[in-house]
């Protein structure tokens, strides 16, 4: 929550004074008064209170913080795992069901590829430049939206096909050339497969997965915005490399889990299921 217009927006979207916004976040009128002056900005507790209002109110938060197609000049260094190494030009050649659909996906976070890549003995880890001028880029932050979109992605959202709810999502990326969002890694998708069979509410869901920060993932989606990765190092991993990370892999992962478990129970009584959202078709 960067914007004190984004503040104000919620506020008016709740219908709230900043008097009332304040008492519902068990904060003084004074600190929403310079959040909304851009004196200063919202703790990450008082922005959590702030979503879980928003999903009461059935308002997804995703709206006002991301979600959003942006256009920028920067060039960024990014990381791709390989099983067995790229052969070839760079091509958005990725398995059909992935978390943003077909494409070419890297990270921000070194060592989440290498997670995925180290129980095959010929992985490659690649260090990337990206230039992401001219390109069509969604940015998606985690939220409601977020989840629906990987949903959407893996086959999770057949039951609601020509909904407006599965519309909207299935053209969410419509045109892009690029998106940017959080990894759904196997700790992610603990949480979500509970999501998806109705075990959890959406706020639950939203707060674990914000809990995780994981990182985000750059998935070139066209040629085009595959022509502007420029590959500058190659480096395989050792017996010894894939041996230490395996184990730290498994110990991230249970540490996960127990953290999604215990923010799941918190927040059991609180949102709506995934059969609510469908039905209700926003």
């Amino acid at each position: 929550m960067k914007s004190p217009e984004m503040i104000k927006e919620i506020r008016f979207r709740l219908n709230l004074s900043q008097s009332e916004l304040a008492e519902k976040l068990g904060v003084s009128f004074a600190t929403v008064n310079r959040w909304e002056k851009g004196h200063c900005e919202p703790s990450q507790i008082a922005v959590n209170a702030i979503k879980s209002l928003c999903t009461r109110s059935n308002i997804d938060f995703s709206q006002f913080e991301g979600n959003h197609i942006i256009s920028t000049n920067e060039t960024v260094t990014l990381y791709h795992g390989s099983k067995s190494g790229i052969q070839g030009a760079i091509a958005p050649a990725s398995r059909e069901r992935c978390d943003f659909g077909k494409g070419f996906y890297m990270g921000t976070d070194r060592n989440q590829p290498l997670t995925l890549i180290c129980n095959y003995p010929d992985a490659k880890i690649y260090t990337l430049r990206v230039d992401l001028s001219d390109l069509k880029i969604l940015d998606v932050e985690v939220g409601l939206d977020w989840a629906l979109l990987v949903a959407y992605n893996r086959g999770k959202l057949e039951s609601a096909k020509h909904s407006t709810i599965y519309n909207r999502i299935a053209d969410l990326n419509k045109g892009c050339d690029m998106i940017i969002g959080y990894i759904a890694n196997d700790r992610m998708f603990v949480v979500l497969d509970r999501f998806f069979n109705g075990e959890i509410t959406d706020l639950a869901l939203i707060n674990s997965l914000s809990a995780l920060k994981l990182g985000k993932q750059y998935v070139a989606l066209t040629e085009k915005a595959c022509k502007k990765i420029e590959m500058i190092d190659e480096k395989g991993l050792t017996t010894k490399e894939r041996d230490k990370l395996k184990q730290e892999s498994e110990a991230n992962r249970s540490k996960g889990i127990a953290m999604a478990d215990e923010i799941c129970r918190k927040y059991r009584r609180e949102g709506r299921f995934f059969d609510e959202i469908l039905e209700a078709g926003e």
